[in-house]
């Protein structure tokens, strides 16, 4: 085992393209769900498990998730806000790479935005600090049972085997696991990280290639905001009261 992740990061640069039908003029990661943007429930699961500093990036309609930011706090003393604006969209892996003096020297927790996290028992940030080994891993992704998420239309991504690590789908018509977006990497993993836009699947091959890709099942349900269809799912499965606290 290692030290607890003391730092986070929320991707919310994306496009959000599906959304546009709901709304041409908000950002995704401020659209509501049940009330709540789902950037706030994204920073809200970084706070809970404990860590004291968060970046954001931002690209698309970034001046109001920005102003969102400026006046957002859940409790006096929540963690700083850095904001990493993207002028030119950077994707995943750009994004996390241009982050990083920010992110420290140790392993660091990265989120979706777009994913609620409906949880089962103890957080699954904090399951996935307590599972983190810097020795053998340089990346653990949170996935879910395919038939536990909502919103989700693919095929699933990996498979996840008994030591843990995982593997990816490649010609298999399905695979039993979904990734959720949130995940512990280390900064080991972008020592020769290109410049500019690419996607943090660069890393996970390269880790998976090394034998040090590892996965955790979520026991919880995964809640993917991507899309209208998937906002509406949510905003059920919420209103139904059918998850502890979600995030």
């Amino acid at each position: 085992m290692s030290a607890r992740p003391t730092h986070g990061m929320v991707l919310a640069a994306g496009l959000g393209t599906r959304m546009r039908s709901v709304s041409e003029t908000i950002p995704k990661p401020l659209v509501r769900v049940a009330g709540k943007p789902l950037i706030a429930r994204a920073l809200e699961r970084l706070e809970r498990a404990g860590v004291t500093g968060i970046v954001v990036n931002t690209h698309h309609l970034a001046a109001q998730i920005e102003s969102f930011l400026a006046t957002y706090r859940v409790r006096p003393d929540a963690p700083g806000i850095r904001i990493s604006r993207e002028e030119e969209r950077l994707e995943t892996g750009g994004g996390v790479r241009r982050a990083l003096p920010w992110l420290g020297d140790d392993a660091f927790y990265v989120v979706n935005s777009d994913v609620v996290l409906a949880e089962a028992g103890t957080l699954a940030l904090s399951r996935l600090a307590a599972a983190w080994d810097g020795e053998a891993m340089d990346a653990l992704l949170l996935v879910c049972p395919l038939p536990r998420t909502l919103g989700y239309d693919g095929a699933g991504d990996f498979f996840l085997h008994e030591d843990g690590r995982l593997s990816r789908r490649g010609r298999a018509q399905a695979a039993p696991f979904v990734f959720t977006g949130s995940q512990v990497l280390h900064p080991r993993l972008f020592v020769d990280a290109p410049a500019g836009a690419y996607s943090l699947n660069r890393h996970y091959d390269e880790a998976l290639l090394a034998g040090r890709l590892f996965g955790l099942e979520h026991r919880g349900h995964m809640l993917h905001v991507g899309s209208p269809d998937g906002l509406e799912a949510a905003e059920r499965y919420l209103a139904a009261g059918q998850s502890g606290e979600s995030g």
